[in-house]
């Protein structure tokens, strides 16, 4: 019988792509002749340059089928490809739109109750009910169940690079590491004031002797700024990163504290320590998945959820305090050793 081929489609965000690699770990380990390839955001291309286990990963930008640019010469490269499945891992309309176009022998997706678009199971062969999962990693693994994937362990095969940032922020601290702060997050929802962790960064100091980072992404600059004045000179910026950078400065690090962000899915699975703070969006869904990592959530309080602006004078993630979060810290790093 000859080897099987896979097609995982999860375009983005950065922090679903991360939430996805436990099912192609999982493919690789079941099938491990099988041709396993993924489709994927430009954007975030690097991220699954350091999985290891995938032969191709696809660079996909679905505007280009509107634009009339690369998006109809890779249809007609993954057309070509015949895979035995199509496994759409995303659930949106335009994810499940591509996985049919791809042309596979089978297209695999959610059943309607668990799609956040529910158009998209007209485009499924078949649909798999994740039951009782509440994560999108364990829903992930559910679903590869279609092709015989029997494992429920979450693995994340990632080669963890040296990047010459990562080496100048590890020379920067020296032996005595650095924990690292996270203002930003694309939806202004989702982000604790980033005076709170200058002050979360300056109790790390006093209490530890442990000096943070400040990480940042595009138009993230002035909240790393924000956070390091206010935290009586116990944090520094980070200079400019890009997805490989994170990868090594988090896996160098000694416990990360940030909300719902790409970051911290980048430093869970690394294996960084985490505490993460969670407004509008679920952590059983989303959240850390480690069994130590420390979630302080104001969800179950907040009346704009999966909202990207909040509707209130004050975000309900601002009801965690500065004194609950240096709590949590302190209980991460006395789990973790």
């Amino acid at each position: 019988m000859a080897p099987q081929s896979f097609l995982i489609i999860r375009l983005g965000s950065l922090g679903d792509v991360i939430h996805g690699i436990p099912a192609a770990a999982a493919l690789r380990r079941q099938f491990p002749d099988a041709r396993l390839d993924w489709v994927v955001d430009p954007k975030y291309v690097e991220l699954l340059s350091l999985v290891e286990g995938l032969d191709r990963c696809i660079p996909f930008n679905p505007r280009d089928l509107v634009t009339r640019g690369q998006a109809w010469s890779v249809l007609g490269g993954l057309r070509a490809a015949r895979y035995d499945a199509v496994i759409d891992l995303q659930g949106l309309l335009k994810s499940a739109v591509l996985a049919r176009l791809a042309g596979g022998r089978r297209t695999i997706g959610f059943p309607k109750p668990h799609l956040r678009e529910s158009q998209a199971s007209l485009f499924y062969t078949e649909t798999i009910d994740p039951g009782n999962a509440r994560h999108v990693i364990e829903k992930g693994l559910r679903l590869v169940r279609a092709v015989g994937v029997t494992t429920t362990s979450i693995n994340f095969p990632l080669r963890i690079p040296q990047t010459a940032t990562a080496t100048k922020v590890a020379s920067q601290f020296g032996a005595g590491g650095y924990a690292l702060i996270n203002p930003g997050a694309a939806w202004p929802n989702k982000r604790w004031q980033p005076t709170r962790f200058g002050a979360v960064a300056a109790a790390l100091q006093r209490e530890r002797g442990l000096r943070s980072l400040v990480m940042w992404g595009p138009g993230e600059e002035s909240l790393a700024l924000a956070a390091a004045r206010s935290s009586s000179g116990a944090a520094d910026v980070a200079p400019a990163t890009v997805i490989t950078d994170i990868v090594s400065i988090a896996h160098g690090a000694k416990v990360m504290v940030s909300g719902d962000t790409g970051p911290l899915h980048i430093a869970g699975a690394v294996g960084t320590p985490l505490v993460a703070l969670f407004g509008p969006t679920s952590a059983e869904r989303n959240g850390p998945w480690a069994k130590a990592d420390v979630t302080l959530s104001q969800v179950a309080n907040c009346s704009c959820v999966y909202e990207r602006r909040c509707r209130k004078a004050t975000p309900c993630i601002d009801d965690i305090t500065v004194d609950a979060v240096a709590d949590a810290v302190r209980r991460r790093l006395d789990g973790h050793g």
